[in-house]
């Protein structure tokens, strides 16, 4: 009795651990399938500006800011569009910033600022945060997208930056159309243009020479276009594309096509476009100065962008903004000027355009 009693209590026990073992086995094997889902939602995000300055809500009409809107969102939506088909960083920054330099509304592409000489000069500049690779153009004339011909030196040139005639040379090689410079003409640019030169003449000293101030160049050199990409293999590159400042002259090259001052990208951090005043972004190396505190300090995207923008430039005397993206897909959108054209669609997926400075940030 006492034998069969022991027989089937062990019979129990044996089958209660083999249950518990089936039963560990599938919530394992359940915990690996959402570890396996996840790794098939890699994350991908873009963010966007179209330049910082004195850009206020009582200067603004309903319909040019309906304007601004509707192009940051096309453009915006152009880009992740291509990061959600699977497509590469690179080409989200390029074809979103191409959308950018097509319209007048942006100092880049069409929209271009007059030099004093009234032609317009444009640079850009894009960066592989996968390779480090990068390609940048300045003072072209005829290239009517400079950022696609920026990608062309990265990828079929042994050069990182090429200028002027000697880009266009090379464009032609490469097979890019030129365009004649009146493709540049916007009626608002040349007045811009010319209501500068009207303050300047004012402004003679008593040797007829041009007493050079800053409130004409604070207020002639905003409307660069920038954008940030990262993609769903992790690759981050950033962008961006200028005509630089209204009435520049002896071809004048600001911080749009230096790569580390206007353009950093760098799969192990972020990758980085800024606008502003270029001659201070230059020299505080603003790009990648973020992405280094980011490497060596270990600071957050933000308080390296916010350390930056807010702080280092303005001491130096400079302004201006930055859009940025890190390896994890959190947004920077940090500026000190009274507004920013920016746009951005996060990892979640969700849209959202400013231009003001008290519109909500990331």
């Amino acid at each position: 009795m006492y034998k069969n009693l022991t027989f089937f209590f062990l019979l129990f026990l044996i089958f209660s651990c083999k249950n518990i073992d089936e039963k560990h086995i599938y919530l394992d094997e359940k915990q690996n399938d959402s570890i396996e889902i996840e790794k098939k939602s890699p994350k991908y995000a873009i963010v966007i500006h179209g330049g910082a300055g004195t850009i206020l809500k009582e200067n603004m009409s309903d319909s040019l800011e309906s304007a601004y809107r509707n192009t940051l969102e096309e453009a915006i939506k152009v880009g992740h569009e291509i990061l959600k088909n699977g497509g590469t960083a690179l080409e989200a920054v390029t074809k979103t910033i191409n959308v950018l330099e097509d319209s007048p509304l942006f100092n880049a592409g069409k929209g271009a600022v007059f030099t004093h000489e009234e032609t317009n000069e444009l640079d850009a500049s894009i960066m592989d945060g996968n390779t480090l690779n990068a390609g940048a153009v300045a003072g072209v004339t005829h290239i009517k997208n400079p950022i696609d011909l920026a990608y062309e030196v990265m990828v079929n040139s042994e050069h990182v930056m090429l200028a002027g005639k000697g880009a266009e040379e090379f464009a032609k090689l490469r097979g890019f159309e030129l365009v004649d410079p009146s493709y540049f003409y916007t009626e608002n640019r040349f007045q811009s243009l010319q209501r500068i030169k009207e303050k300047e003449e004012a402004q003679l000293d008593h040797n007829g020479k041009t007493a050079f101030a800053d409130p004409f160049i604070k207020d002639s050199k905003f409307g660069t276009v920038g954008c940030v990409a990262l993609d769903k293999n992790g690759n981050i590159a950033a962008g961006t594309s200028t005509g630089g400042m209204t009435n520049k002259r002896w071809n004048r090259i600001g911080d749009a096509p230096i790569i580390g001052a206007g353009t950093y990208a760098n799969n192990a951090t972020c990758g980085v476009s800024s606008t502003g005043w270029g001659e201070y972004f230059i020299r505080a190396m603003v790009a990648h100065d973020i992405s280094a505190m980011m490497e060596y300090k270990g600071v957050s995207l933000q308080e390296a962008a916010q350390e930056v923008i807010q702080k280092k430039v303005p001491e130096l005397g400079g302004d201006g903004g930055v859009v940025a993206l890190d390896k994890d897909g959190n947004i920077a959108m940090e500026f000190n000027t009274a507004g920013m054209y920016r746009a951005y669609i996060n990892t979640e997926g969700e849209l959202f355009i400013g231009i003001y400075k008290d519109a909500p940030t990331p």
